[in-house]
């Protein structure tokens, strides 16, 4: 989408939200020279460790440039993003923020994230062409530097998998013959879960079938969250629950984990950071599962979805952008800062060249059994499919948490609860004054 046509997107927003009547440069700066003398930043982050990850900053490359920088602990989601837009409409916002992906477009649409795509140098290079089209928008800006990503991936019990003659599967044909044969196999137990408390991993699994949520045209977005994309992954988990070769409840319970730990359910679909989970979900497993790419919808296709991650964005209330800028280019791209960000904050790195180096050098250790885990991991990476969000993921959030979570518990229709959560996301927008085409 060319990059005048999200200004003038972005200007109904500013108009609607903070009172505004223009937005003259979509939130780019002017501050495109180094700022000289002292300078001081103030970066607002949740990541566990964040602080100790700045130091490394603070004693090198900005002792060195005089730029200090200051970490504020946050909370997540979206707390940190009312926060925000919050400071930003009292101008007294931070100069940096740790961003999720999905909350770019509503910190575009309301003036507070910076175009640094002037400050930023060849950082583009150190992603994924997939990675870096989420702080981009589609458009020539770049509103924040990539951290880390969650690309999906199966996980499965290698043992049990073996014991019941099941076969990995490459394609989601192969998975639901699995979840039938298991079932005809054990009645006792379930291939896996569809989970209605965590809405990440459905908008991940749209992702990868190639839905398009949220789009522009000229000055209106287009809301396809039940477009065919959709529809074919709701129509398939919606099929399995019904049919009962799949568990219907959610994750994250402490019945959850015990079917994990016991081997009630023997696969889990999850992103690259699951292996902490399971450390914690099912100790007494180590060492049992393993890992293979996200089965596909056709057997020639390779894609995966995205389920989590986050960015570095500078703020339009930055004085410093430029030297914002160069921070989280830093940050993002710098071999000891990855390291670091590993050890102090546990992500998993968007840049490309640290997924397999330092921390992601070996398998983790409870994939000790898959020594290859990381290289694996790396190469679905570089398979993550465009993501396509809008101004109002909270709201689709929190409609697919209360639709599919009455439909999976029903076992009713998956696609009314989709056309349920397509309907609440467009009245939601509308409201807002924002104008929308279907």
């Amino acid at each position: 989408m060319p990059h005048t046509k999200r200004r003038r997107l972005v200007t109904t927003a500013v108009a609607i939200s903070l009172g505004a009547t223009a937005l003259a440069a979509c939130g780019s700066s002017d501050d495109s020279k180094a700022d000289s003398g002292p300078v001081s930043l103030t970066y607002w982050a949740w990541a566990p460790g964040m602080d100790k990850v700045v130091d490394l900053w603070n004693k090198g490359e900005g002792k060195k440039d005089q730029i200090t920088v200051t970490v504020k602990k946050q909370a997540s989601g979206d707390t940190l993003v009312t926060k925000i837009l919050t400071a930003h409409k009292a101008k007294n916002g931070p100069d940096l923020v740790q961003a999720e992906y999905q909350a770019l477009p509503t910190l575009v649409s309301n003036d507070a994230v910076a175009d640094i795509s002037k400050n930023v140098g060849d950082a583009k290079s150190k992603f994924a062409d997939g990675v870096w089209q989420q702080v981009t928008l589609g458009t020539d800006a770049v509103y924040a530097v990539p951290q880390d990503i969650g690309p999906m991936m199966f996980y499965y019990r290698a043992d049990l998998f073996k014991k019941y003659g099941l076969k990995v599967p490459t394609t989601w044909d192969e998975f639901a013959q699995d979840a039938r044969q298991l079932k005809k196999k054990a009645p006792g137990l379930d291939l896996t879960t569809f989970s209605a408390n965590d809405s990440g991993l459905f908008a991940g699994l749209a992702q990868q079938a190639g839905a398009k949520w949220w789009t522009t045209s000229g000055d209106k977005w287009k809301v396809a969250i039940d477009d065919a994309a959709t529809q074919k992954v709701a129509t398939f988990w919606g099929g399995l629950v019904k049919e009962g070769v799949i568990d219907n409840q959610p994750m994250y319970t402490p019945a959850w984990n015990k079917a994990l730990d016991t081997g009630k359910q023997i696969a889990w679909v999850s992103a690259v950071w699951a292996p902490g989970t399971l450390t914690t979900a099912a100790p007494d497993t180590k060492g049992k599962w393993a890992m293979a790419p996200l089965p596909q919808w056709s057997a020639s296709e390779n894609v995966t979805g995205s389920w989590g991650g986050s960015s570095t964005a500078v703020t339009t209330d930055s004085k410093h952008q430029a030297a914002a800028a160069k921070f989280a280019a830093w940050l993002n791209t710098d071999g000891e800062a990855l390291n670091a960000l590993a050890k102090e904050s546990g992500i998993y790195p968007a840049a490309t060249n640290a997924q397999t180096s330092g921390a992601f050098a070996t398998a983790p250790d409870y994939f000790s059994n898959q020594s290859d885990f990381y290289t694996k991991a790396a190469e679905i990476a570089k398979t993550t499919a465009p993501s396509a969000w809008g101004p109002n993921v909270n709201v689709a959030y929190t409609s697919f948490n209360d639709a599919f979570g009455a439909a999976a518990k029903n076992k009713s229709d998956f696609t009314a609860a989709l056309q349920k959560m397509q309907d609440d996301t467009v009245a939601d927008m509308k409201k807002q004054g924002f104008e929308v085409s279907q």
